[in-house]
């Protein structure tokens, strides 16, 4: 393994939304600044995703000074949402997870749900410090999460990607390939290690800032669907399975915790500690 670097970083400001590609980003103790602090509920207050949704793929969030997000899609006049009041908080279920949110103004769930062509709410979390704990079979005391998946950060590595997609080139869903590493909506994209070797990895250090890696990351139908026109197939699930498969998931990308706070930029170099 050669010299490591931080080759991109991807915060996703609503959860299932296109996102941004900062040149850099400040980590806090449940992820990084402004990611997936936003997501959207349906009528039985469940999160609603790409594996529901696939449509979401096609809207856009940008992330505005003190929090608030403008919404674009096709067809919708863009939508600056401020961050609500915390005058009360509604309760959601996010996979297994009950978490208290608060509702966005009204506008916000109409443009959502015009985008959808069904009827979803739009949710701001207020206070990550509390909200939401981490997967205690995985976590340490304290370690709390945003509306992401199930961990402050995930990290994929370009060498792993291109190992995955020399693998789907010679499989009966080749013509699929090759795919972009945004099937795999990751933090943090890795530059210059050997494939797959963060599947050994404990500890790194990503220009000043620490991380635990928790554990690897079991992908779903959402890394079938491709993030520019919304449509389906069956990579890189089909692939994966064959090759990438660890007590029933298919595995692509490390789930990360952050040991401190700090600021992490694009070029920043990447050591592994253990």
């Amino acid at each position: 393994m050669g010299h490591v670097q931080l080759l991109s970083i991807h915060v996703h400001p609503v959860k299932a939304f296109r996102g941004q590609a900062p040149r850099e980003a400040v980590v806090e103790p449940w992820g990084l600044a402004g990611d997936r602090r936003w997501a959207l509920i349906d009528d039985g207050g469940k999160v609603v995703t790409q594996r529901q949704q696939p449509r979401l793929a096609l809207a856009a969030a940008e992330l505005l000074p003190g929090g608030g997000v403008r919404l674009s899609a096709p067809g919708l006049e863009p939508l600056t949402v401020p961050v609500p009041e915390p005058v009360g908080t509604v309760s959601m279920e996010i996979f297994r997870d009950k978490v208290e949110g608060v509702l966005a103004g009204d506008t916000a769930h109409a443009w959502c749900s015009a985008h959808l062509g069904a009827d979803v709410r739009l949710v701001h979390m207020d206070d990550p410090a509390t909200r939401r704990p981490v997967d205690p079979g995985y976590a340490r005391p304290g370690e709390t999460v945003t509306f992401a998946d199930g961990y402050p950060l995930l990290a994929t590595t370009t060498a792993s990607l291109d190992a995955l997609n020399s693998l789907i080139a010679r499989g009966e869903h080749a013509a699929e390939g090759p795919l972009p590493m945004n099937r795999f909506r990751p933090n943090l994209v890795l530059a210059g290690t050997d494939p797959w070797a963060e599947d050994g990895w404990s500890r790194i250090v990503v220009g000043e800032v620490g991380f635990r890696v928790a554990k690897p990351c079991g992908r779903c139908v959402v890394t079938t669907t491709d993030q520019g026109t919304a449509t389906r197939g069956k990579e890189p699930l089909h692939t994966l399975g064959r090759h990438r498969r660890l007590d029933g998931k298919l595995i692509f990308g490390q789930n990360l915790v952050p040991l401190g706070h700090g600021t992490i930029r694009v070029g920043d170099p990447v050591r592994v500690i253990a």
